[in-house]
Parts: C-alpha cells; structure tokens; sequence
C-alpha cells in the first residue's frame, strides 16, 4: 500500500461486525445521549471510500443522518472552513437542535435547499477529507479513519468526477491543499478505529467492514 509521507501504514486487518465496531467506539448506544445525536466523524483522504463507510454504518442505525464536509465547503475553501462547520451544524447538534444550515456561498451563487438534520436523530455521520481535524475534535464522540493505497484513491476520484484533463488539473490543485494539511494535522492519530477503504480480506460488506487490528 503506497501512503503519503507522515501517513503510518495500518494492520494487521481483520474482519468485524459494523455494529461490534459501533459499540466499541461509541461512548453510549445511539439515543441515549438525552436530547442530542451522537456525532461520529469519518475522516480519509480524497477516494479513500468515506461515503461508502458512511453509509454502512447509517444503513445499521435507523433515523440517523449523514452531513458531508463538501456541501458545507462547496465554494468557500477546500479546508478553511472548520467556523462554518462548527457553528452552522456541529454546535447546533451537539445542542440537541435541527440543523438547517445555508452556508454563504449557497446564498451568493443561489443554491437551493440547505444542510439540513432534524431533531431527534440518534446518530449524525459526518464525513468529509478534514473532518477529523484538530480544531472539531471536541465535538465529535468518535472518529473512524478510512485508509487506501493512494494510487487507487486517485483512480477511483478521477472515474468518480468523469475523467478527463480537467478533473486531472482538479485533483493536482487538491492534493497540493490536502497533503499537506493532513501531514500536519494528523487525524489518523485521534482515530477510534482505522477502516480499510479497499479490503481484500472476504467478509460481507452488508454486515462487516475491514479495520485494524489495534487503533491508532
């Protein structure tokens, strides 16, 4: 597995149960919190399989809701935008409060619609390159890693964005923010659990996920 500088390199892998991992990294079961949503960040590079993580772990956890960092980033900043995560969504929830978040730039360039949780949910996911930043530790009860060779992370973004010499551009001026705002920060350091984002051990990916033998 070919990882940037600074990343440390995961394993041994085994397979889990999504709900055993749940229960371990969670400081209480999802609704007990009394009145707020548990928070769990999902943290990885740029095509290392976040949304995918997420949405296994959302598929275990009836009337939860996911928050992803590119809406709350879409035409702000690729990272400098931890103050509007924080106090549009993330102080909101920790509240116990819906969130219906429109962050300037949808206003400015009329985008419809909103970040939008309701009250009630028992888990929020929140998944984005950055999300397990230094700076929103403090808000989140868990953390989860996703880690992936990076030529692969790379291969998979460029099919996902369509190809072609400007997605390409795209992605050089992203990993020219991303790598060295994750070599600094460091978020695989606070992780709960590290995820493999492209296992190769069998298991069901309905009911089980890849994750290193010990956390970070």
């Amino acid at each position: 597995m070919h990882l940037p500088d600074g990343e440390p390199r995961f394993g041994p892998w085994r397979v889990r149960r999504i709900d055993d991992v749940l229960r371990d990294v969670l400081p209480a079961a999802p609704g007990a919190t009394h009145g707020r949503p548990l928070l769990l960040a999902v943290d990885g590079r740029s095509g290392s399989g976040k949304t995918t993580v997420a949405e296994r772990i959302l598929a275990w956890v009836p009337g939860s809701a996911v928050v992803h960092t590119d809406d709350v980033a879409w035409h702000h900043a690729m990272f400098d935008w931890s103050a509007l995560m924080s106090e549009g969504v993330l102080a909101p929830l920790r509240r116990g409060e819906e969130v219906a978040f429109r962050p300037p730039p949808w206003d400015a360039r009329g985008r419809p619609g909103a970040v939008s949780v309701p009250a009630g949910c028992p888990l929020v996911v929140v998944e984005g390159v950055g999300i397990g930043r230094r700076d929103l530790a403090a808000f989140f009860d868990a953390l989860v890693w996703v880690q992936t060779d990076r030529a692969l992370a790379w291969a998979r973004g460029l099919a996902r964005d369509g190809g072609g010499p400007a997605q390409e551009a795209f992605w050089h001026e992203w990993e020219a923010e991303e790598l060295p705002f994750l070599a600094a920060d460091r978020p695989w350091d606070r992780a709960d659990v590290v995820v493999d984002g492209a296992p190769r051990l069998p298991h069901d990916p309905a009911t089980e996920m890849v994750v290193a033998e010990h956390p970070a």
